[in-house]
This record gives C-alpha cells, structure tokens and sequence, in this order.
C-alpha cells in the first residue's frame, strides 16, 4: 500500500518544478495579444532633391500676368524685335516627365537628377530649341498661367528677367465675363483674385520690370523702350507696327485670336467700369499698383 504522504511529497514536487518551468521560460504568444511597436524600424529618408543642372538658356524673360490682361499684345510687340523670340504661349509647366519604372528614380539618382530637374532640363530645352530656331538673342515666353508657377520658374532660372504686364483688376473680370457664353461672375473673381494674388507675390519677391497694359497701348513707344532698357537692347521702330511681321497663328489656347489683336494696330485699352463690384481684396490690390478705385 502506498504511502499516502509520499504521493502529496510527490504531487507538490511536480507543481513546482512546473511552477519554476513557468517563471524562467519565455511568455507564450496570445493570439489576442496587441503586438509591441518595433523599435527598430528606420527612420524614413526625405525625398531626394537634386542640385540644378546646367541650362542653356541662363536667362530667359518672363512676362508675367494675368489672363485678359494684353500678354499677346505684348507678346508680338515684342517678337518684332529684331533680337528677341516671343512665341505663342508654350505651356511648359503642362510638359512633365513620367519615370514609368521603380528603379527609374533610382537611375536618375545616380545621375543628380529628379523628376522635377528633369522636366526643368526639358523645359530649359524647349526654350533653346525655339531660340535657336529663330536666330535671335532672346527668348520671351508669356503664358499666363506661368504667373502660378512662379516660384518654380525661379528656381528652375534664378538668372530668369521678368516683366509683370499689370491690368485693372475690374477691366480683367470684365473682358473674362464678356468672352464667356455664360459666365460664373463668382467663379470669374476668384480667377482673376487668384492671378492678382500671384501677382502681388511676384512683384514683392522678384527684380520685376512693372508695365501696365493701359500704359502700353496709350504710350507704346515710351513703354517700349522702357521694356528695351531692361533687356539690356536697342528700342527699334519698327516694334509698334507688329502688323507687318510674321507672329504665327492666333488660336485659342495660344493665346489671343481677337479681331483686335489680328488688326495689327495698337488700339486703346478698355477702361475698367468704376461701378462694378470687386472684393475688398481686389480693390486693395488695384490701388497698390497705382489704379484709381
């Protein structure tokens, strides 16, 4: 017969060898457990910038402005200068480049390149493409649109010369309301607050040559010349009879293709109507760049 106080020795012998085995050996995984944040993990690397390449046009001009505001005017007065290439409006920031592999970035890396250097060196390209093509000295580009962009247009040329072709911000909204069929007269105003606005920016920030497009057509040769002094060239006559010279087609999203611009004449601007309401917004500007309000 076995001895009753032998089995509980034993018994309790048992529980605590798998008491000991409990305590010393590692926790079982749960299933329900909330796994533990690692602290290993990386610290996540900033995207890559690359250093600016080299251009071939180092020094581009700019005319910034907003939309109705006589960029094309500008535009063929200034192409039928001898020494300057003013072509229609080239859209650049439209032009991209897409790095259709996972490893592309990498390879451009290796280069110093990165998507955005890689379309600068595209757009840098377009530019001397046409310059050359056209066998003059300067190159002017006057998309509207670029007016958004402007700080990258900075970075990509910061040896770019800009001129900032102004407008009466109510004369803008209404040449905006008059070429539309049925025109959203708040949408309107937020679109010309936010070429304005832009503007402003521009004209705080950057070594602008300022012109106002009612100067332009009531005193073209004085603005004219005003515009030849900043570009470091010789006013010529014949830049106010733009008429007579070979611009390219006027189409829609080109630029103008109003009679008026295809008259080839210099004709008055159109004044703003003082009785049209403008934001608060618009007013301050309007009287910061020397209009009456």
């Amino acid at each position: 017969m076995r001895d009753p106080r032998k089995s509980a020795i034993g018994k309790g012998l048992r529980r605590r060898g798998r008491l000991i085995a409990e305590a010393v050996s590692p926790p079982r995984k749960q299933l329900d457990a909330v796994p533990a944040p690692r602290t290993d993990t990386a610290p996540v690397e900033p995207p890559y910038v690359a250093p600016r390449a080299s251009r071939l046009v180092d020094a581009p001009v700019f005319v910034l402005s907003s939309v109705r505001s006589g960029s094309t005017l500008l535009r063929v007065i200034l192409n039928s200068h001898s020494q300057i290439r003013a072509p229609h409006e080239m859209h650049l920031r439209t032009v991209h480049v897409h790095l259709s592999r996972d490893f592309t970035g990498d390879a451009m890396k290796a280069l110093e390149l990165d998507k955005c250097e890689l379309e600068h060196i595209l757009w840098d390209r377009i530019l001397h493409h046409e310059l050359t093509r056209s066998g003059k000295r300067v190159i002017v580009d006057k998309t509207p649109p670029n007016t958004l962009i402007w700080p990258r247009l900075h970075r990509c040329w910061p040896n770019a010369r800009y001129i900032l072709l102004l407008r009466h911000p109510g004369a803008v909204a209404q040449s905006l309301t008059s070429r539309r069929t049925d025109p959203d007269h708040e949408a309107i105003r937020a679109e010309v607050l936010s070429y304005s606005e832009k503007l402003e920016e521009a004209r705080q920030n950057l070594p602008v040559h300022v012109i106002r497009y009612e100067e332009l057509t009531a005193e073209p040769e004085k603005v004219t010349r005003g515009i030849c002094d900043h570009l470091g060239l010789a006013w010529e006559p014949g830049m106010l009879d733009y008429g007579t010279k070979d611009h390219g087609t006027f189409r829609p999203q080109l630029g103008d293709w109003s009679t008026t611009i295809k008259s080839g004449r210099i004709q008055p601007a159109r004044a703003a109507d003082p009785t049209a309401e403008l934001p608060p917004r618009l007013h301050e500007l309007a009287e910061a760049w020397g209009y009456p309000t």
